[in-house]
């Protein structure tokens, strides 16, 4: 079991305030710019080719969101990916419907193979595939996968020396030597549309701020998911929800009381 201290990680963003840059999904922009917000970091949707180089030069981390891709978008992912990388700025790629489709799937290839990305998110299906191992994914969902999860999560960070999150009832982050298993949320996280985004936000504004990025992966997804808990608690349903869920995360990073993930390393 390892005990990580969340709220370190939030003491260092309301100190820092370290910009997050977005090439994100359209769907669920202004939610992903709230959320990094509200964790106490900057945020900035610049998605044009002509800027995206100058402006992953002076963030504190990149993130990719192919949700709503077009060939376009992906050349200045690839262009912004390569600029964070001069800089040691990690980059952060939600793949999002990997498998689901051709363009979505080799898109993010091309994407790992034109930078170097740190940490590679996704359901089981979008990781499965993305590993090389069959799997089921419509639309955005993962339906059905073949093998172990923590094992094509293993092996995806071992090929390509990155941290792997994914994210399910059980979230899995693995860097390929350490595995951990955790179990936070509530289920109407589920039944809102752009909460995965907005966790790909989350772990955006932890990794600008830790140098240990699996660490930094376990408590982005571990204090999401007591944000959800609690904002479950004063919720009818996913009307109210999401709302709640933005003031939950607001209070957490502002609160000074400890904040700890446990994390359970999985062998």
């Amino acid at each position: 079991m390892a005990t990580i201290d969340a709220r370190a990680l939030l003491h260092e963003m309301r100190q820092r305030a370290p910009l997050v840059h977005h090439l994100t999904n359209w769907v669920t922009i202004n939610d992903c710019a709230q959320v990094t917000r509200h964790w106490g970091c900057l945020p900035v949707m610049a998605h044009a080719i002509e800027e995206v180089e100058e402006m992953a030069a002076i963030a504190g981390a990149l993130v990719l969101n192919i949700g709503t891709l077009t060939p376009g978008l992906i050349d200045a992912m690839a262009k912004a990916a390569v600029a964070a990388n001069k800089k040691g700025i990690p980059v952060v790629l939600d793949a999002v419907g990997a498998g689901a489709t051709k363009l979505r799937t080799e898109s993010c290839r091309r994407l790992l193979h034109a930078a170097r990305i740190d940490v590679i998110k996704g359901n089981a299906g979008e990781i499965a595939t993305l590993a090389g191992v069959q799997a089921e994914v419509r639309g955005v969902e993962s339906i059905s996968t073949a093998g172990d999860a923590f094992d094509f999560a293993r092996e995806l960070a071992k090929d390509r020396n990155a941290v792997v999150a994914i994210t399910g009832k059980t979230d899995i982050v693995s860097d390929g030597k350490r595995t951990f298993a955790l179990d936070y949320g509530h289920p109407l996280m589920g039944r809102v549309v752009g909460t995965g985004c907005v966790g790909t936000s989350t772990l955006g504004c932890f990794a600008a701020v830790s140098p240990d990025l699996t660490l930094a992966a376990a408590a982005a997804l571990g204090a999401y998911g007591i944000a959800g808990e609690r904002a479950a608690k004063r919720s009818e349903g996913p009307g109210d929800f999401f709302k709640n869920f933005f003031n939950e995360i607001a209070k957490m990073a502002r609160d000074e009381t400890p904040l700890t993930v446990e994390a359970v390393e999985v062998k």
